[in-house]
């Protein structure tokens, strides 16, 4: 196979990953061990995401006319793609909790839900949540007053349906007798009129 055709298969692979893709990261990812690089292809295929080495003209002509062409510039010396389909923050928050025990990783560039950011831009988006970490705290959030509610609820169903202490707890409060008015006596006799 001509190496202009050979060529033609990798830009078309890249391509249709790209087609697909969610995200893609730029990493540096020099002067990893052989052990460090295969730990973290592992968790990376592992969590759907694929990261493999291409060269940059390869990656340069498959990225052109597409929500990736702004990493473009960042295409020199070693560059190791990380995509992702599914969560568009999986690859890079994969790769930045590896930054500790692999400090020689760098972030170069990504574009993330086709929006460009550069390596430090990649690492702040790598500490936001995945979407079912933020979907999991917004349903924990409102289920606290919920489940507070609920308990009122059924405390007063308990008590006997209102809200205030039921009538044997209340306490008595005892009338007076009220004193009845004296009758006038001209009034009670109709007798005494006089013509």
């Amino acid at each position: 196979m001509p190496k202009v055709a050979e060529k033609q298969v990798v830009i078309k692979e890249i391509k249709e990953k790209l087609d697909r893709a969610a995200s893609l990261v730029l990493v540096n990812a020099r002067g990893l061990t052989v052990e460090q690089d295969t730990v973290l292809r592992r968790k990376l295929r592992e969590a759907g995401v694929d990261y493999k080495v291409y060269k940059n003209t390869m990656i340069n002509f498959a990225v052109q006319d597409t929500d990736f062409a702004p990493i473009a510039p960042h295409l020199e010396g070693p560059t190791t793609v990380a995509i992702s389909y599914d969560d568009p923050t999986l690859a890079a928050r994969i790769i930045s909790k590896e930054l500790k025990a692999m400090p020689v990783l760098e972030f170069k560039a990504g574009v993330i839900a086709k929006t460009y950011y550069d390596g430090k831009g990649v690492i702040a988006i790598a500490n936001i949540p995945s979407r079912d970490e933020l979907l999991s705290k917004l349903l924990g959030s409102l289920k606290s007053p919920i489940s507070s509610f609920a308990r009122v609820v059924s405390e007063i169903a308990k008590s006997g349906g209102s809200a205030s202490a039921p009538a044997e707890e209340a306490p008595a409060i005892e009338a007076e007798p009220v004193a009845e008015a004296p009758v006038a006596e001209a009034e009670a006799t109709p007798e005494t009129e006089t013509e």
